[in-house]
């Protein structure tokens, strides 16, 4: 009974979260086809830039009344949901862990990655917010924290039958814990909300720790260094604690495929009739255009200009008297063979990027050597499944 009405529970937030999303995107696209349609009737010259006007008489009528009956419908619908949903609230408790439901929420967590930012801003319940899950029951001082990447969650580290973190826990001794964030909010502020929160588990775990490693996949390396700063300028406790991390295929220096969409972003615009569609480009979220050159910090952005080409992102070292490790992946199986491949990488992230190096020594992160390690033949994502990519992780953390 208790399953059955967590799934109505979690089905009306969802649809409730659907739905505002829905009149988001039908006021969105309106606002797109009458931008085009003002443009093309004022005979807009089709290069350079035009002043954006809404369309008048008989025509604006029609574009204003549908805005406003989608703004009615929207907000007629999510009471009434609004009112269910609070009524199975009241006549639950919390629901188990183990009783969530993986398809829906790596459905979530992918949306999140792509309009996450848009889903915190505008209060939609399918939004995430930060949580770290220690693995039952939380035992002994050391303590593994494992973060997720892009458009993923903590489940998805359970890959082809294999999860590194409960691997690693159970061969070495550590108590693991998965963080689950909103991976379409900045960098930065996922790497404030992390430190704060890894500062009050470690702060109330049952016993002193006297040993902290991260591993971070993807984005979820960068989160952790973003993390690792913001907790060494507060003052924060948990850094004295961490004696290794991990960075496993993360973007340091940026992703092609972010620079890439940042350059159909900026073509769009010259164009005045296509110049509407920009908006749909511009969709991505700000996690994902963090991706573009790896901004850490808040300074590293700015809402009005992100979608800037240029790298101005300030150079953020790794903290000094710290083991870093870093594991790329590369989509070509031998040594001999590299080349154009280490540029692909795995497939998302270029072996420079995942590795921390770059022309400029300033913002070369320096990791030596012996803490580098390319899983060759090993794409992005069974970077979390691939046992010689497991066998290094434990090398490194058994050190």
């Amino acid at each position: 009974m208790v399953k059955m009405m967590s799934k109505k529970r979690s089905t009306v937030s969802d649809l409730r979260g659907g739905l505002r999303l829905l009149v988001d995107s039908v006021s969105g696209m309106t606002g797109i086809v009458e931008a085009m349609h003002s443009r093309i009737t004022r005979v807009a010259r089709p290069v350079g830039p035009v002043a954006e006007r809404p369309t008048r008489g008989i025509t604006g009528l029609v574009y204003r009344s549908i805005q406003g009956t989608n703004r009615l419908v929207g907000k007629g619908l999510d009471g009434a949901l609004a009112l269910a949903e609070a009524g199975l609230q009241a006549s639950l408790r919390e629901v188990p862990e183990d009783q969530r439901m993986p398809r829906r929420d790596a459905l979530v967590a992918a949306l999140n990655g792509v309009m996450g930012d848009h889903l915190v801003a505008s209060g939609n319940p399918l939004a995430i917010q930060m949580q770290l899950r220690p693995q039952l029951p939380p035992a002994g001082g050391r303590v593994l924290l494992l973060i997720h990447g892009l458009c993923m969650n903590d489940l998805q580290w359970s890959r082809k039958g294999h999860d590194h973190g409960q691997a690693l826990a159970e061969s070495l001794g550590y108590a693991a814990v998965y963080a689950r964030y909103n991976t379409g909010q900045h960098i930065s502020i996922n790497g404030r909300d992390l430190a704060a929160q890894l500062e009050q588990l470690l702060g109330s775990w049952p016993e002193p720790v006297s040993e902290l490693a991260i591993i971070g996949h993807s984005m979820g390396g960068l989160v952790a260094r973003s993390a690792l700063h913001q907790a060494l300028e507060a003052g924060m406790a948990w850094p004295r604690v961490l004696h290794k991390l991990v960075l496993l295929g993360s973007p340091h220096h940026g992703a092609p495929l972010e620079r890439g969409g940042n350059w159909l972003h900026r073509g769009l615009g010259v164009s005045s009739y296509a110049a509407p569609l920009t908006r749909l480009s511009g969709l991505r979220s700000a996690g994902i255009t963090d991706l573009r050159h790896g901004n850490l910090l808040d300074g590293d952005w700015d809402d009005d200009t992100r979608f800037v080409q240029a790298d101005q992102r300030s150079s953020l070292p790794l903290p000094a008297g710290m083991a870093c490790y870093a594991l790329a992946g590369s989509l070509s199986p031998r040594t001999d063979r590299a080349g154009a491949h280490d540029w692909l990488g795995d497939g998302l992230v270029p072996v420079a990027s995942a590795l921390g190096q770059h022309a400029d020594a300033s913002r070369d992160l320096r990791i030596p050597a012996s803490h580098q390690w390319v899983a060759r033949g090993v794409n992005h994502l069974d970077l979390l499944s691939d046992k010689g990519v497991y066998r290094r992780l434990r090398q490194w953390l058994a050190e």
